[in-house]
């Protein structure tokens, strides 16, 4: 019975939670598995009932096809590099910048936060003309600084940082400055030690929004070897046949990375949303 004890009593309430959630489960589910069963399926195969995807025959032939017809590997690793190098660039200037709002005192620094946090309402298709200009301008249109230097500037993740950081207690700060430590010494080996939750799961949501972005890559670059995936799967299916079993197939390969990060990652986007709303 002592086994028992620690037990979680089973009332009503739990069963329809847990019915609920994992409704919720399979229904963002079962569009994997229709994505992943018809790109199995041959090319050109009748698919009349719905059942028919998921029955066999199955086969890698569609995958061998969009490999040998398009420069794939290309487009990967050009939205690997922006996915890492973007993210990181700017998760290092927005922990830098909350640092500087929440433990530096200088004149305006409310307006200057206030100014940031403003930065969240305004939807990134608004911007998208003046920035296209100001890299045209730059001269630096068709090149990697164009796909990733538009990317730095992230309001969301300096807020986020900062309200991290005003959790954290003052006494420690005043101790370190007490032992001789400089601000970014205190900002590189107290706070951001600290921050690894935050940093891990920002720098996911990042990787999944540079990984996923259609609009500027689209804008900036018109060279083939510098598309993205997104731009470049648009860009081959509309070369090629419009069977339905080939573009079920170039979106499962293109999903891949985005669902074992988050499989993987999923325990740190969960506790880097918590700590975030550390208060202190």
């Amino acid at each position: 019975m002592k086994g028992l004890a620690g037990a979680k009593k089973l009332t009503l309430g739990n069963v329809v939670l847990h019915v609920i959630a994992y409704g919720i489960a399979v229904f963002f589910f079962v569009p994997l598995l229709y994505m992943l069963f018809t790109s199995l399926k041959p090319p050109g195969t009748a698919m009349g009932n719905i059942t028919d995807r998921f029955l066999p025959p199955f086969s890698l032939e569609n995958y061998a096809y969009i490999f040998e017809n398009a420069p794939v590997i290309q487009w990967t690793l050009n939205s690997l590099l922006i996915a890492i190098v973007a993210p990181v660039l700017s998760l290092f200037m927005a922990a830098l910048a909350a640092f500087a709002l929440s433990r530096i005192p200088f004149s305006y620094s409310k307006f200057a936060f206030w100014f940031v946090l403003s930065g969240l309402m305004i939807p990134g298709e608004a911007t998208i003309v003046s920035l296209y200009m100001i890299v045209n301008e730059m001269g630096i249109l068709d090149t990697y600084a164009a796909l990733i230097l538009p990317g730095l500037a992230g309001p969301l993740a300096v807020v986020v940082f900062k309200q991290f950081f005003d959790g954290m207690p003052g006494e420690l700060v005043e101790a370190a400055k007490m032992d001789g430590c400089s601000l970014f010494r205190i900002w590189w080996n107290i706070f951001m030690p600290l921050s690894k939750p935050i940093v891990s799961a920002l720098m996911i949501f990042a990787f999944l929004g540079s990984w996923n972005d259609f609009l500027w890559p689209f804008l900036a670059v018109q060279s083939e070897e510098l598309f993205t995936l997104p731009v470049g799967i648009p860009f081959f299916m509309s070369s090629y046949t419009q069977d339905e079993t080939l573009p079920m197939t170039v979106n499962a390969y293109a999903s891949i990375p985005i669902i074992i990060i988050f499989v993987i990652f999923q325990k740190y986007i969960v506790k880097g949303i918590t700590l975030s709303g550390i208060k202190g």
